[in-house]
Formats: C-alpha cells, structure tokens, sequence
C-alpha cells in the first residue's frame, strides 16, 4: 500500500469519479484504475460501487476513507513538523457556512494568499453540522461556523459577532415590529441554522408563529425577496453585499441579538502554520 494510492482514493471520493481525479492528479485515467485495483485486491474488498456513469464508496470504501483521511493528515503533519518555524507552506482545506463565505472570506482569503503564496487553500462552503463532521474525520483542516459546537475532538474559538438585519424588498411597507411580518412568505435556511432560529425567537417573543418556506441558498433567498415575493432574515454582512443591487431594504431591531461566529479545528492537529496564520489573521482583520 503506497501513499499516492490513497491519495488517489481520496481524490476519486471526493470527485465521484477516475476521470475527474486523473484531471486533478495530472495523470491518466487509466493508471488510476490499476491502481485502485491493486489496492482492492490487496486490501480484499470493493472499496467502489459504480452507479450511472459515477462511482460511490462501498461500505468497505467508507471505513478505509475514514482511515484514509488520517494518514493522509498525520503525513502532512509530519512534513509541517519538519519544517517547523518556517513560513507556512502546502495545502491548507477550510469550510464556511454561506453567510460568512459571501460576506467576509473574500477579502480575508485574498490577504492570506498575499501573506502566504506558498499555500495552497481549498475552500469549501456547507451546513454548519456537516462542516463540523468534516473537521472531525480530517477532511477539512478548519472551518468557520456560526454555532459553539460541543464536540469533544474539536477545539472552538470565538472569531467575531454578526449582525442581523430583517431585509424586505423596497417596495412594501415598513417592517416595524415582528408584526409586520404576519401574512408575509418568510424564507429562511432550513431548520438547525442559527439565524433562523434567531428569527423564530424574535417573533416567538411577541407570540408570533408563521410558517417558513426553507431554501438553502442565501442567492435564491435574496431573489425572492428582492422580487417582493416574501421577507428573510439575513446577517448583516449579506445585506452589505447585495444592497448594492437595488430593490432591497434592510431593517435592524434591538431585540435581534448579534450571532457569534467561530473557528473549529481538530483537537488532534498538531503543528499546523497554515491553519495557525489563517485564525491570527482572522482574528486580526475581523
């Protein structure tokens, strides 16, 4: 079993299939499968199963992925170690929820690339819990998400407060109260989103129960409401970002307490400079 045959597991799981890998790892699709065939004959298991023009992981595939992820993290451990005192180098893999990735990450990542060029950073975006998984299986380095998770392989740390705003298209009324949002489509990410719930509160608090239509997608949210079709609520930094485009109105109220946003990583990280340089310049610029 060679390093670069888990490598080569890992990048087909993450694409889906030998031919996007082959892209990735510049080499050619069919020594990819040899060499993901010799690694089932030696392991004695199907670690793929083939469906439509794809591949997905077998059960067995699923177990030696989470294996795989930890060699693979302990090897890139090892060569930051080496290089201790160094200037940050390799790759570095973050996750976000939407919101700070549309109104924060972009300047921020555009710094650390000035600072650190040498660094290769893969940047995802997804759900606050599957952000959390993915850092405790080693498959992301970090992430930045808006709730203190409790996970016991995870290290939390307090980056910044978001601010919220209730945003309506210009054409409607007001919103004055949380009783301006009766008899209105509300469109809010999906339950177990921190925002959300903070809406619920809001209104929960004057007695206020209405339904909520849920789109995950902060794009689709704001054309609806832009559209006069309904109202969401939205951090602040999000309304910063798409007010520009006309025909939206931002609204803030005292009793919409401010969300705090955190850093998560992997207790079982060591040396790590890129993931290091990346939280000081968080904490620094934010």
């Amino acid at each position: 079993m060679e390093l670069s045959q888990l490598r080569m597991f890992k990048k087909i799981t993450d694409n889906g299939g030998i031919a996007r890998a082959a892209e990735q790892l510049h080499c050619v699709p069919s020594n990819i499968t040899t060499r993901i065939k010799n690694l089932e004959e030696e392991l004695g298991e199907p670690l793929f199963i083939r469906k439509g023009r794809g591949l997905v992981l077998s059960p067995s595939g699923e177990v030696f992925l989470a294996y795989t992820n930890k060699i693979l993290s302990l090897c890139e451990e090892a060569k930051r170690s080496i290089g201790a005192g160094s200037s940050p180098i390799g790759t570095l893999s973050i996750g976000a929820i939407e919101s700070s990735a549309t109104s924060r990450l972009p300047k921020l990542l555009s710094s650390y690339h000035l600072s650190y060029p040498a660094v290769n950073i893969e940047f995802s975006t997804d759900t606050w819990k599957n952000l959390e998984n993915k850092v405790v299986k080693h498959e992301l380095d970090g992430a930045i998400i808006a709730v203190k998770t409790a996970h016991p392989s995870l290290h939390c740390e307090a980056i910044y407060w978001e601010d919220l705003a209730v945003i309506a298209s210009s054409a409607l009324n007001n919103i004055e109260s949380p009783e301006s949002l009766v008899g209105k489509n509300i469109y809010m990410w999906p339950e177990g989103c921190p925002y959300r719930k903070a809406l619920e509160n809001w209104l929960s608090e004057s007695g206020i129960s209405v339904p909520i239509t849920s789109i995950a997608s902060y794009g689709t949210i704001l054309g609806c409401v832009s559209s006069g079709a309904g109202v969401s609520l939205v951090p602040k930094g999000v309304f910063e970002q798409f007010k520009l485009i006309g025909g939206i109105k931002g609204y803030s109220f005292a009793a919409l307490k401010p969300i705090h946003n955190y850093f998560i990583w992997n207790k079982e990280t060591g040396h790590h400079p890129a993931k290091e340089a990346f939280l000081t310049l968080i904490k620094s610029e934010m």
